[in-house]
């Protein structure tokens, strides 16, 4: 049996929707800000579905992950359907010239481990690691270049 441990970061973000949206729309470009991730991978026969690569230290995750609802500029949820336990949504407020974007995941870990690991360090943890991802993906996003969002519309 596995206890499952949510999280969620919020941040906000000097873009505007339209750009923020386009960012995270692109699944594989994660790896540039998301502090954890090694790989995303859109499967071609199916862009619901994607394969995602976890990976920090000597510690490897992979799972295949599917989005389970889009709504544009709004909101992205998944759950993972193989591999890694883990299920989440991106949600993204419109403040006009700025956005706020919410990242809430949650993932199962098998009960045994979880009575041998402290939860608030690990929740700490993980909590730090997804607040720096969203600094990290602030920081992408408000480029004075638009480098990012023209490879979006080539």
């Amino acid at each position: 049996m596995a206890d499952w441990l949510e999280h969620s970061v919020q941040i906000e973000v000097d873009t505007p929707i339209d750009v923020v949206w386009q960012l995270w729309a692109d699944l594989e470009q994660m790896p540039l800000w998301m502090q954890w991730i090694d790989s995303v991978k859109v499967l071609p026969d199916d862009p619901q579905l994607s394969r995602w690569k976890l990976k920090t230290g000597s510690l490897e995750f992979s799972w295949l992950s599917r989005i389970t609802k889009i709504v544009p500029h709004q909101i992205i949820e998944w759950e993972s359907v193989d591999g890694l336990p883990n299920r989440g949504a991106i949600r993204f407020y419109d403040r006009h010239n700025s956005s706020i974007v919410k990242l809430s995941i949650a993932y199962a870990i098998p009960g045994l481990l979880g009575k041998l690991m402290d939860n608030l360090f690990l929740g700490k943890a993980v909590e730090s690691s997804l607040k720096q991802s969203l600094e990290s993906f602030r920081d992408y996003a408000q480029q004075p270049t638009s480098s990012q969002v023209e490879t979006q519309t080539s």
